[in-house]
């Protein structure tokens, strides 16, 4: 997805809401803000806006010396999913459909993201979805759910390459990840390399369980977004010879929604422009098969 100019604003404001996060006075806040604006001058509108974020939160990490400003709220994101982990399954064991239920459930999860709110209350959103009716919500016809292409794919593939997101969410990622289990999927989980917003990092991903189920890499990069162009070489092997990738969160989507490959986005829609640019409404959970070329498709790659 490129660049609008409705979000430009949205760089300064998560530029701002990160310096404080990370301790600066008002000062090097003024100070952040103007380096930001010296790098939006030259930013093209062609570039997703994850590259323009890993521009952000590489400023505010340089001139706090705060290379994990977010490192307790992702602490805390993963203690609390995961308090609710027995009630969360609970909800798949009752369900009329396990996979889907648990693909929904992970969607939801995607609610816990710093990068576009940072007053999320995790707890509150937890709440909610324990009193989801699931069996009822299966039946409604979601906008962007393409949940039968997704099944085709799955059946044909021994292998899933799944791309996280952020911490806390992590978690409702591990209930797919244990329906993938019981269909006997090889899964490789992909987490960020180093700090940015509250995403997930290897330390996340083993403290909510996921190395139970599925191998966890790095795919190299520190941006709040999969950027393939900055990504270690090990991680674009496994990403080019995948035949089913699933991609959470909006960034992932900023950053892959151009890419010719068999990837499913899975995301909540929490940004007016990505709801534009998709034709949905805010708030909608989004199962998007990315669109392949016809000789791909017919080839099996989808």
């Amino acid at each position: 997805m490129r660049t609008y100019l409705d979000c430009i604003p949205c760089f300064f404001k998560q530029a701002l809401e990160a310096a404080r996060m990370a301790g600066a006075d008002g000062f090097k806040q003024k100070k952040i803000i103007d380096e930001i604006a010296g790098a939006v001058v030259n930013f093209p509108l062609s570039s997703s806006p994850p590259e323009m974020g890993g521009i952000v939160y590489g400023v505010v990490k340089r001139e706090t010396q705060n290379c994990d400003p977010y490192k307790e709220i992702k602490e805390k994101s993963n203690s609390l999913a995961l308090s609710f982990l027995p009630e969360l399954k609970q909800k798949i064991e009752k369900s009329e459909d396990r996979l889907l239920t648990a693909l929904k459930l992970s969607i939801l999860g995607n609610i816990i993201d710093y990068g576009v709110k940072n007053d999320v209350n995790v707890e509150k959103e937890m709440e909610k979805i324990i009193n989801l009716d699931f069996d009822l919500d299966n039946r409604e016809e979601k906008e962007v759910f393409d949940y039968q292409i997704f099944k085709d794919a799955l059946r044909k593939t021994e292998s899933i390459l799944y791309l996280a997101d952020n911490a806390g969410e992590v978690v409702f990622d591990r209930l797919l990840i244990e329906e993938f289990s019981r269909l006997n999927k090889e899964i490789i989980y992909v987490v960020r390399d180093k700090p940015v917003i509250n995403d997930a990092l290897i330390e996340d991903a083993k403290t909510c369980g996921i190395d139970k189920y599925a191998h966890i890499i790095s795919s190299g990069v520190d941006t709040p977004g999969t950027i393939l162009n900055i990504c270690s070489g090990e991680f674009l092997k496994i990403f080019r010879e995948s035949k089913l990738i699933i991609s959470k969160g909006q960034g992932n989507f900023e950053a892959l929604s151009r890419e010719e490959a068999p990837i499913f986005f899975l995301f909540k829609v929490k940004c007016p422009i990505v709801a534009r640019h998709i034709e949905c409404k805010m708030g909608e959970m989004i199962l998007k098969a990315q669109q392949m070329p016809v000789e791909q498709i017919e080839a099996g790659v989808l």
